[in-house]
């Protein structure tokens, strides 16, 4: 049974200012944002998918709801993410294809999200280009990770994420160059890769939104 908690005046004018900072024009992002000198192939054609940005104030502290990927996954195991994947032809756009996933990945009810709005497009080095579609969740549910895809499925403070001194910007090896990447990391989770870099797009945007 859901069960509707009060929303305070600090928590309602945190939605406000992420509504604010959603709207506000600029470009998208990528995995090679701060790797230039990467050649992309010339008429490469990205996949279209959407994931869900979901921020619970459920608990009166806002949180953000991230996942993390099973170990025995083929692709990005044991990996933080957003609930989301790929736009599938039954789906009306990358929102829709955000909300059933997040349904399949988490088991968050499709109409429990309140949608906020998008983010500009991120292109992943996997060919993807996804839309971060930012919500807000104001009642519980009942989290069921996705038996086989999703370990566990985990919550950090928003406000954690909002600011841009706690991203770092991290480098590996990655197909015999060397590839450099934000990381924003919490307790015992490494957030990473194109989580970490929408997340940081968000941070910045409210961070310029409050100046």
């Amino acid at each position: 049974m859901r069960k509707t908690l009060p929303v305070s005046d600090t928590v309602q004018e945190l939605t406000d200012r992420i509504a604010a900072a959603v709207k506000q024009h600029g470009g998208g992002s990528s995995d090679f944002d701060l790797n230039p000198g990467t050649v992309l192939p010339e008429g490469r054609r990205l996949r279209p998918a959407g994931v869900l940005v979901p921020v619970t104030i459920a608990s009166g502290s806002p949180q953000l709801i991230l996942t993390k990927r099973s170990s025995a996954l083929k692709h990005h195991p044991g990996q933080i993410a957003f609930p989301g994947g790929k736009v599938d032809a039954t789906d009306k756009d990358a929102c829709a294809a955000a909300l059933r996933e997040a349904w399949e990945e988490i088991g968050l009810p499709q109409d429990m999200p309140e949608i906020i709005g998008c983010l500009p497009e991120h292109e992943t080095v996997t060919g993807f280009s996804v839309t971060p579609v930012v919500a807000v969740i104001r009642d519980r549910f009942d989290e069921r990770p996705e038996a086989g895809e999703v370990a566990e499925v985990f919550s950090v403070p928003l406000a954690h994420v909002l600011k841009l001194e706690n991203y770092i910007i991290e480098s590996r090896r990655w197909r015999g160059t060397r590839r450099r990447y934000y990381t924003v990391p919490y307790g015992p989770y490494y957030i990473w890769g194109a989580t970490a870099r929408m997340l940081r797009g968000l941070a910045a945007r409210m961070e310029e939104q409050c100046g």
